[in-house]
């Protein structure tokens, strides 16, 4: 009886026209006035605009001084940008946003934080000193219609030279690094194969971009000014030197190579080069894909940040005196913070990665009032709980329809136009493995022929057509895996008879010869592949 009473209200989803607009709407109505109420600002960072859920990927380039981080972006958009300064020297002194444009040009920073239809009005707290260093390229390439690129100032090696140029910035460098970190898609650390000393500065630029790890490539670039033997001992290096600086379980994947257009030193390791450029090349490709899942995921992280942070300024404000003896409380309380952490992960079940590093905590409190911080306010987290419960599920749900819309309008142009080149002989394995005598006229099995038909002979005498036990025999002295055989064998029986007659057998052994030199299989035999007397055989 009067059951009804104790049941919770339904609760009715809002219909969004897409992602960008849901989490646009369930930011400015569920998870900033929690924010607003915290100061979540003052210690972390500026709330998110509109531009923050609409805008193209971004990818942020970091690295030491003379490292290649314009001349890679040079290289994907396969030409100058205006600004783009390329030397030896630290030559890039600005933080450069390249961005597509029909009309090529640059912005200048202070124009660019007051534009409404760019992302980066927050950046104007960082001061003239920062904007004066900041600019935006607009270059008309069709590389840019997919993702825009972030140049950063070369950081100078050394731990003297490197102190000088973080006191004479003249602005928060790191903190600027943690914005953009913070927003980006795509996040590329460039080391120079011949300079892998980490300096104070760029070991801080790293630890600034902790927390976003999913996010980080590291690329080894320039790898062609040294022999193979030199490599192994230098990645080996990098290795170890990125374990210490980034202190997780598992560094991040590493791409070798040298992104510009000059002639290769070394070319011991082209093929490598070649597979690590379209490995590399395919995940900045699947960044317009999954840009939506990442604005979504980057929500959630804050959601969860912005929850601890309530409950740290309730805490605090809870803990503190009505009328005397405020100042030396707020020492001691900041002074305990630690255990002010512990107190809450235990009472509210949350994971200690959650927690906002206590130094950067501490030396933000110290400059705030806690008699003017609010008390804990339950209905806003109820209102954040509910969000990240109702509405992100329903959002996730809708990520899978706009991807289909999405993978029409992925990033071309530039240099990924090589990643799908199937008409020069420059492409991609192209005349390698499986696609070798690709528009030959003359069968490439039979440029082995001889050696081939002398062993058909030997297991069939009488020239009959090879059961597959006789086939076996000779197949498996490749010491390839039974089901890569079992594999070969079912592209080499063209006829499906069951046997292999003289053209299928070569054909068989020609494939084992490819899969043995490390190349894939087909999941259907080419064409050019066929034996001449069996292409009417079309599947």
């Amino acid at each position: 009886m009067f059951s009804w009473l104790s049941q919770k209200p339904e609760v009715v989803h809002e219909c969004y026209e897409n992602v960008a607009e849901g989490l646009k709407s369930i930011y400015k109505n569920k998870m900033l006035p929690l924010e607003q109420h915290y100061l979540f600002e003052d210690f972390h960072s500026p709330p998110m605009n509109d531009p923050d859920f609409e805008s193209k990927p971004l990818i942020l380039l970091v690295g030491q001084y003379s490292t290649g981080k314009t001349t890679f972006i040079k290289y994907l958009l396969e030409r100058d940008f205006p600004g783009m300064r390329i030397g030896p020297e630290p030559t890039t002194d600005r933080f450069i946003a390249v961005m597509y444009g029909e009309k090529e040009g640059v912005i200048p920073g202070n124009a660019l934080v007051v534009d409404p239809k760019k992302q980066f009005r927050p950046l104007s707290s960082f001061g003239n000193a920062f904007l004066n260093r900041f600019q935006c390229s607009l270059v008309k390439s069709p590389v840019l219609k997919g993702m825009s690129i972030i140049d950063t100032p070369g950081i100078l090696a050394g731990t003297p030279p490197g102190e000088k140029q973080r006191i004479d910035r003249g602005y928060d460098f790191t903190g600027v690094l943690e914005w953009f970190a913070e927003r980006v898609d795509r996040i590329i650390l460039l080391f120079d194969a011949h300079k892998l000393d980490i300096s104070d500065e760029f070991r801080r630029s790293i630890e600034a971009l902790r927390g976003h790890d999913d996010k980080i490539r590291i690329v080894l670039n320039k790898a062609d000014m040294i022999d193979h033997q030199q490599l192994m001992r230098v990645y080996g290096a990098l290795m170890w030197s990125l374990g210490k600086v980034l202190q997780m379980p598992e560094v991040a994947r590493v791409y070798i190579g040298s992104f510009w257009d000059y002639p290769l030193r070394f070319d011991v390791n082209r093929r490598l080069f070649e597979d690590e450029v379209q490995d590399l090349f395919k995940d900045l490709q699947s960044l317009p894909k999954n840009s939506a899942l990442r604005k979504l995921n980057d929500l959630i992280k804050r959601a969860r940040l912005a929850k601890v942070h309530a409950y740290i300024i309730a805490e605090l404000r809870k803990d503190m005196p009505n009328v005397f003896g405020k100042e030396s409380r707020k020492k001691d309380l900041i002074k305990n913070l630690n255990d002010i952490y512990v107190k809450i992960q235990k009472e509210h079940s949350i994971s200690a990665g959650d927690f906002p590093d206590l130094g950067k905590m501490r030396a933000t409190l110290v400059k705030h009032d806690f008699a003017k911080f609010h008390t804990l306010k339950p209905k806003l987290l109820e209102v954040v709980d509910q969000m990240l419960s109702d509405d992100i599920a329903q959002l996730m749900s809708m990520i899978s329809h706009e991807v289909n819309e999405i993978n029409k309008t992925e990033v071309t142009g530039g240099a990924f136009e090589n990643i799908v080149d199937q008409n020069s002989p420059f492409g991609y394995k192209r005349g390698e493995g499986v696609n070798a005598g690709m528009g030959e006229p003359e069968w490439i099995v039979n440029k082995e022929r001889a050696a081939y038909d002398a062993i058909f002979d030997d297991l069939s005498p009488n020239g009959a057509k090879l059961s597959g036990q006789t086939a076996k025999s000779e197949l498996v002295k490749s010491k390839l895996p039974n089901s890569v055989l079992g594999k070969i064998w079912k592209l080499a029986d063209v006829d499906r008879d069951g046997f292999l007659d003289r053209d299928e057998f070569a054909l068989a052994m020609h494939l084992i010869n490819v899969k043995v030199e490390g190349n894939d299989l087909p999941e259907v035999l080419p064409n050019h592949l066929r034996p001449p007397l069996k292409k009417v055989f079309d599947m």
